[in-house]
């Protein structure tokens, strides 16, 4: 029976990015995905910086960055064309050392993902595949998998196994967990077109149109790729939304039939929804199978990212060290609060586009002294995860400084953590990684402005604590560091 160190279920991009982050560390590791090669057309369109940096950390950028542009943000206007909020995206890189918002085509990014993983040995891929049945106890996962063109059974074991495989997850179905509905379910109509030559008429950026009559979202995509998505009446039905004729005469403000081709057309069932058990064991949920949330921030594939990025290096350390419980046991913990954050506020934006922009968003949103409403992005911290220490700067992401032409995450691509300061070097386990260059202005001034001595970076450069005196450094081996060196 084959045994392997990680099997994961899924190769789209949640399962992908697990994938090349954990073969970095040498791993061996099984993917097991239902289609014979990845989906051709569109699906998601947009992420964001953070994401971005993830795929910096797995060595993607290069290549893929030239299949993306940047997005310049969101418009909401109401039915007589009338901006009634704005959520600008800034083309300026932010602290994560990208820029705030970018869209894509997902097969481009697809295709990079699964280029990078033939780099490493170790990693071998069933496609055509399912999983039948999941047998745990305490030391390993035995896998009953079935192959759709020659039916045959097999079974393999895993020490771990994490379902990446969609809304309807057979891993989530396994373990037993259920979604809790946060109160969104609409059908829309998703439609991809690619325009036979430029429309300059056509706007640079995604506008929400807030409309009772018909709510609908225009996206301005890569090269000459665009997107609509309209709400389906109660009174239509699926066959008559799909019709040609039907898209054609909802797009007649817009385009004409003969101004570009119709790549495809289907309907989503737009849903807030949260798995309220992420992990039974050795077996966990990501991505689409632990949550989902409707599309009008652009965040449902970003989630699923965040998840994976955030387990990795928690499985990394579980396989090279003890198999560690309490640390697993953080996963949920930490980034259960973050994603239902970003669900509310999807789910709020939903409720501002069909209600014509009466309905407030979140609290980010403000005023100009003309009227003009805007939207400011959110970043949620992590949720309650490795220990119990009251610090401010705890769960945020840590800023990637850019100097000398490189960003501070190259400098320790294959290091499991680092110190932004060597002062305590001494009282700390060698396994502690240090850096500290004066020369870079920002970094220096980011220790001012914080008022800290060092910081203790997770490998998925989140902040595991703040480090002001020697007192901070006693309670941080306390309660954080015996589980991560």
């Amino acid at each position: 029976m084959k045994k392997y160190d990680v099997l994961i279920v899924g190769f789209g991009p949640t399962g992908g990015t697990l994938a090349n982050l954990l073969a970095q560390y040498g791993f061996s590791i099984l993917i097991v995905e239902k289609e014979k090669s990845f989906y051709p057309l569109p699906r998601a369109v947009h992420f964001d910086d953070e994401i971005m940096r993830v795929f910096q950390t797995i060595g993607i950028t290069k290549k893929f960055l030239k299949y993306t542009i940047i997005n310049k943000g969101t418009k909401f206007v109401n039915s007589n064309n009338k901006v009634v909020l704005d959520w600008p995206r800034p083309r300026a890189v932010t602290e994560n050392g990208w820029y705030p918002s970018y869209r894509f085509h997902q097969p481009d990014l697809e295709r990079r993902l699964r280029a990078r993983l033939k780099d490493f040995k170790k990693v071998t891929i069933m496609q055509n595949t399912e999983v039948l049945k999941l047998k745990a106890n305490k030391n390993i996962v035995k896998i009953s998998l079935k192959n759709f063109k020659n039916k045959k059974v097999k079974e393999v074991v895993s020490k771990y196994v994490i379902g990446c495989d969609g809304a309807r997850s057979t891993v989530r179905e396994q373990i037993g967990s259920k979604f809790q509905n946060l109160g969104f379910t609409q059908k829309w109509a998703v439609v991809d077109l690619i325009l036979k030559k430029e429309k300059k008429e056509l706007p640079d950026r995604t506008i929400q149109y807030s409309n009772t009559k018909r709510p609908a979202t225009y996206c301005r995509n890569v090269g000459k790729r665009r997107r609509w998505e309209f709400a389906i009446r109660n009174n239509e039905s699926e066959k008559q939304v799909m019709s040609n004729s039907y898209i054609w005469n909802f797009l007649k403000p817009w385009l004409k039939p003969k101004e570009a081709i119709m790549e495809r057309k289907t309907i989503y069932t737009f849903q807030s929804a949260i798995s309220m058990k992420w992990k039974k064991g050795r077996v966990f949920l990501a991505g689409d199978a632990a949550h989902l949330m409707p599309p009008f921030m652009g965040q449902g594939m970003c989630a699923g990212i965040r998840d994976v990025s955030n387990l990795a290096w928690k499985i990394a350390h579980c396989l090279k060290n003890k198999h560690n419980e309490k640390l697993l046991n953080t996963y949920q913990s930490e980034r259960f609060s973050n994603v239902k954050e970003y669900i509310k506020t999807t789910v709020k934006m939903g409720e501002f586009v069909n209600a014509v922009g009466t309905s407030n968003i979140t609290g980010k949103v403000s005023s100009s002294p003309d009227g003009q409403k805007s939207m400011k992005s959110i970043k949620p911290k992590l949720g309650k995860g490795l220990g119990k220490i009251k610090d401010k700067f705890r769960g945020k992401i840590f800023p990637q400084f850019i100097n000398n032409g490189n960003n501070l995450d190259v400098k320790f691509s294959k290091k499991p953590l680092l110190l932004i300061s060597s002062k305590y070097k001494k009282s700390l386990p060698k396994k502690i990684n240090f850096y500290k260059n004066k020369s870079n202005k920002k970094l220096s001034q980011f220790f001012k402005n914080t008022n800290c001595e060092g910081f203790i970076i997770r490998p998925d450069r989140f902040i595991l604590g703040s480090i002001k005196n020697s007192k901070d450094i006693k309670i941080l081996k306390k309660e954080n560091l015996r589980l991560l060196v």
